[in-house]
C-alpha cells in the first residue's frame, strides 16, 4: 500500500478518536477499541489478525503498567494517607516559596525522574502534586504540567534511563558524554516546556481529579511524619533502581550477583519492596495496624480501574499501528530526505513518536534506521544524535500514547484540555531540546 495511503489511514483513525469521544460521549476505553480494530483493517491487516494485535497490545502494555500503577498507587496512598505527601508539601513551598511551588516540584520530577519510567515517577508524585496544589492555592495544572514535561524530557533523554541507554547502545556513543549533554539540553526543554508553559495555560484548562483519588483534609501538624523517612519512603523505589544501573556499568559481566541485582532492580520489585517499606515507616510505625492498611490498599485499587483499562486500549491501538507496517514505511521514506543528519534524527523520532505513541518504541526505532546511515555521515557524534532522537521522542503525544491517558485521567481533564497541557508541553519540550542540541553541535 501506498504510503499516502497509510498515512490517511493513521490520521483518519486519530480522528475517529476524538470523535467518539467528543461528539457521540464514548468512553475512551470503547472508542480506542473500535479505532484500533478499525485501523488494522484499513490498514490491510489479515482480519484473523487483527484482534489478535490488539489483545498482544493490551497485554503487554498491563503486564508491565497494571502492575507498576497498581503498586506505585499503594505506595501514594500510604504517603497521602500518613500526611507524608503533606509533609513534603510544606516543606518544598517553605523552601521555595508558595509562587515558587511549580518550580519546585520542576526540580523534584527532573531528578526523581532519571531512574524510572515515565508512569512510575508520575504516581509516585500524584499525592505531592495534590497536595502542593491545595496547600499553595496553585491550579493542579500549573503544578502537573512541569512535573510531566520533566519526568518525559528525562524518560527520553537522560541515561541512564532505559530509551535513552538503548539508544547509546545501538549507536554506540560514549555514555558520559550523552549524560552530561542531555542534562544541559534537557533542563531548558523541561523549564520552558514545564513551569514557563504551565503558568501559562494553567488558566485556559481544567482540571477535575477523579472523586477518592485523593484526601481533602489537611492532617494537623504534630500528626505528620517527619520528612527524612517521607522522603527517603518515596525515593527508595529510585534508589533501588539506580544502584541496579550503577551495578551494570562497574560490575563484571559474569558475575554470580548480577542475576539477583537485576531482579531487585526491576521496577516491579523495586516498587514492591517500597511499597511493604511503606507499610512500616508510614503505617505501622505510625499506629496503624494491618486491618487499616489493608482497607488502605484495597480502596486505593478502585478508582485507578477504568484507568487502567483505557491506558491499555491506548497500548493495544499501538499495537496495531506496529503490525500495520505503518512505522516502517514512514522510517523508508524519511531515510531518503536529503537534510542536516541532526535534523533528520530527531524528524525520524518525533513522526514515529506520533505513528507508534510508545517514547521507547519511537527511540529504538528510529535508532535502528539511523544505525546504517552513520557510515555515510563522517565527522558526525553519535552523542549528538542521541539528543536529536531522544529529543524527538519527547513531542507530539496524544490519543496513541499511554501517557497522554494517565495524564488525562488522573488529572480528570478533557480530551481538548488533554492536547492543550500535555500534547503541547512535550512538544514544546521536543523543540526546545532540538534547538539545544543543535546549538551543542555546533560546539563538539
Amino acid at each position: 500500500m501506498s504510503v499516502v495511503y497509510l498515512m490517511s489511514v493513521l490520521i483518519v483513525a486519530i480522528a475517529l478518536i476524538v470523535f467518539l469521544i467528543m461528539k457521540v460521549k464514548l468512553n475512551a476505553f470503547v472508542a480506542l477499541t473500535i479505532a484500533g480494530l478499525a485501523l488494522g483493517i484499513a490498514a490491510g491487516m489479515p482480519l484473523d489478525k487483527v484482534a489478535v494485535s490488539f489483545q498482544t497490545g493490551m497485554g503487554n502494555t498491563l503486564g508491565f503498567l497494571a502492575t507498576v500503577l497498581g503498586l506505585g498507587t499503594i505506595l501514594g496512598k500510604m504517603l497521602e494517607v500518613s500526611g507524608g505527601a503533606q509533609r513534603l508539601a510544606q516543606t518544598l513551598i517553605k523552601s521555595f516559596g508558595e509562587r515558587n511551588a511549580h518550580w519546585a516540584m520542576m526540580v523534584v520530577a527532573f531528578i526523581c525522574g532519571i531512574p524510572v519510567f515515565f508512569q512510575v515517577g508520575f504516581v509516585l508524585l500524584i499525592p505531592v502534586m495534590f497536595s502542593i496544589a491545595k496547600q499553595a492555592k496553585m491550579s493542579l495544572i500549573k503544578i502537573g504540567v512541569p512535573v510531566v514535561a520533566a519526568l518525559i524530557t528525562v524518560h527520553a533523554m537522560v541515561p541512564p534511563h532505559p530509551a535513552a541507554l538503548a539508544v547509546v547502545n545501538q549507536l554506540g556513543a560514549d555514555i558520559g558524554t550523552v549524560i552530561l549533554l542531555s542534562l544541559l539540553v534537557g533542563i531548558p526543554a523541561a523549564i520552558l516546556a514545564g513551569p514557563i508553559y504551565g503558568s501559562f495555560i494553567s488558566s485556559r484548562a481544567v482540571a477535575n481529579p477523579p472523586a477518592n483519588l485523593t484526601i481533602d483534609e489537611v492532617i494537623p501538624e504534630e500528626k505528620l511524619p517527619g520528612f527524612g523517612i517521607t522522603l527517603f519512603t518515596i525515593l527508595l523505589p529510585m534508589l533501588i533502581m539506580v544502584s541496579k544501573t550503577i551495578v551494570d556499568l562497574v560490575s563484571p559481566k559474569e558475575a554470580v550477583y548480577r542475576g539477583f541485582v537485576a531482579f531487585v532492580g526491576n521496577p516491579i520489585t523495586a516498587l514492591l519492596i517500597s511499597a511493604l517499606f511503606a507499610y512500616w515507616s508510614l503505617g505501622l510505625a505510625r499506629g496503624m495496624n494491618m486491618t487499616q492498611i489493608g482497607r488502605i490498599t484495597e480502596e486505593c485499587f478502585k478508582p485507578i480501574a477504568s484507568i487502567l483499562l483505557i491506558i491499555g486500549a491506548g497500548g493495544a491501538f499501538n499495537q496495531v499501528l506496529q503490525d500495520s507496517g505503518i512505522g516502517k514505511v514512514l522510517g523508508e521514506v524519511l531515510t531518503g530526505m536529503n537534510m542536516s543528519p541532526v535534523l533528520m534524527a530527531w524528524l525520524i523520532a518525533i513522526i514515529m513518536r506520533f505513528a507508534v505513541g510508545s517514547t521507547t518504541v519511537a527511540m529504538i526505532t528510529s535508532a535502528g534506521i539511523v544505525l546504517p546511515l552513520l557510515s555515510t555521515m563522517p565527522g558526525v557524534n553519535p552523542a549528538i544524535l542521541c539528543l536529536a532522537i531522544g529529543a524527538g521522542g519527547i513531542g507530539l503525544s496524544h490519543v496513541n500514547d499511554s501517557g497522554f491517558w494517565i495524564v488525562k485521567e488522573y488529572f480528570g481533564m478533557s480530551l481538548t484540555d488533554t492536547f492543550k497541557t500535555w500534547t503541547a508541553a512535550t512538544t514544546i519540550a521536543s523543540v526546545v531540546a532540538l534547538a539545544g542540541t543543535l546549538a551543542v553541535d555546533l560546539v563538539f
